[in-house]
């Protein structure tokens, strides 16, 4: 068991116990005070090695040799972006907003400094304008820079759990709304697999990537499954324990959510692309907003200027995945799954990425929220 502090604990740790640091709690910063009879440095030592008794003063995680040590919180689950641990209380969780990136279901060897920060301080920035609509959301408070307290719901994960009677789950889908030919819908697009009339296009009609799109064209995949997958309206419901007038509801209350995130960040010199959202329903079946949306991972963003210039200027993720599209990565990945073949492993950003990638999340979270980043 992980286990962790927001006071200072007395542990008796066993001799050629090994601490391991692992990642910072989200209710203070790490430290280790003091190892009696040793003193030991820890500053950029992820491993360390106890020599005797003594007693180990320590703030935030830590583990013993038997897994354990006093009382505390638990990590709930280490995602490919965010660590999500047990709240104060049991009907609660704390998000905790890292520096790691992912692309395409796969976790990048990198970090993106600043990344956790400007994600978590958009996420928070969109929860409150929801509310102000309307709109129930889990979110509950902002601990710290890149902590998010939330209500609690379960995760379940076998689809012939949900009904239109069960209560209090995450909805195991993700909803995607697409406003402009980007992203994957081009590829699709390109390759005949979307027709232009799918999208609400006239027959013959030639797409040009960045066009805007006649109309919202919105699309359902899995959430809980290794790779996510499109899906039919039909298995949507199916496996979500969904009915028609909830699915409904949820696509009024993103066009909602949207339309104002479109008007919002027009203002500030964005185009707002395309974005996904997850959904959840409380202890009494009503519907509310999860997870984060509206930010540089979540969302899709141009810079306005030179979209009307005629360019297309990144101002999310999406500049990393192009990356990996443009060294030939992104196709071998898809081969590799379409065969069912081992996937290769995805090569780390080179510095420069790192830089420029740094600098964007940085700039998007002071665009759309009109704050200045320190």
């Amino acid at each position: 068991m992980w286990s962790t502090a927001t006071k200072l604990l007395n542990c008796l740790v066993k001799p050629s116990t090994f601490i391991a640091y692992i990642q910072p709690h989200p209710l203070g910063s790490y430290s280790i005070h003091e190892i009696v009879p040793t003193k030991v440095s820890l500053s950029d030592i992820n491993f360390f090695h106890v020599p005797d008794y003594g007693v180990i003063n320590i703030t935030l995680i830590y583990q013993d040799s038997k897994g354990e040590c006093g009382d505390g919180v638990s990590v709930v689950r280490r995602g490919s972006v965010k660590e999500v641990y047990e709240g104060e209380h049991e009907d609660e969780l704390v998000f905790l907003f890292t520096d790691r990136i992912s692309v395409f279901d796969k976790p990048i060897p990198s970090e993106v400094p600043h990344k956790g920060e400007t994600l978590c301080r958009t996420a928070v920035h969109w929860f409150e304008q929801a509310e102000r609509m309307g709109i129930s959301t889990h979110f509950i408070e902002q601990p710290s820079p890149n902590t998010m307290r939330v209500r609690r719901v379960n995760v379940i994960s076998d689809y012939s759990q949900l009904n239109p009677s069960t209560r209090n789950y995450l909805i195991p889908l993700e909803f995607i709304s697409r406003y402009y030919v980007a992203g994957s819908l081009y590829d699709r697009l390109k390759s005949g697999k979307v027709s232009p009339e799918d999208v609400g296009f006239s027959s013959g009609h030639r797409v040009e990537y960045g066009e805007p799109l006649p109309e919202p064209f919105c699309e359902v995949s899995t959430k809980l499954e290794r790779v996510d997958r499109l899906l039919s309206t039909q298995e949507a419901l199916r496996i979500s324990g969904l009915t028609p007038d909830e699915l409904e509801h949820i696509w009024e209350m993103i066009h909602r959510i949207d339309e104002h995130i479109n008007r919002s960040v027009a203002r500030r010199g964005l185009v707002h692309v395309d974005g996904k959202k997850e959904f959840a329903f409380d202890e009494n079946r009503e519907l509310m907003l999860v997870d984060v949306f509206g930010t540089a991972d979540e969302d899709r963003f141009w810079d306005g200027a030179a979209y009307d210039e005629g360019r297309f200027v990144e101002k999310s993720k999406e500049l990393v995945r192009q990356y990996y599209r443009s060294i030939g990565y992104v196709d071998a990945l898809y081969e590799a799954r379409r065969k069912g073949e081992p996937e290769p492993p995805i090569p780390p950003m080179p510095e420069e990425l790192i830089t420029r990638a740094s600098q964007t999340y940085i700039e998007l979270f002071e665009q759309i929220t009109g704050e200045r980043f320190s």
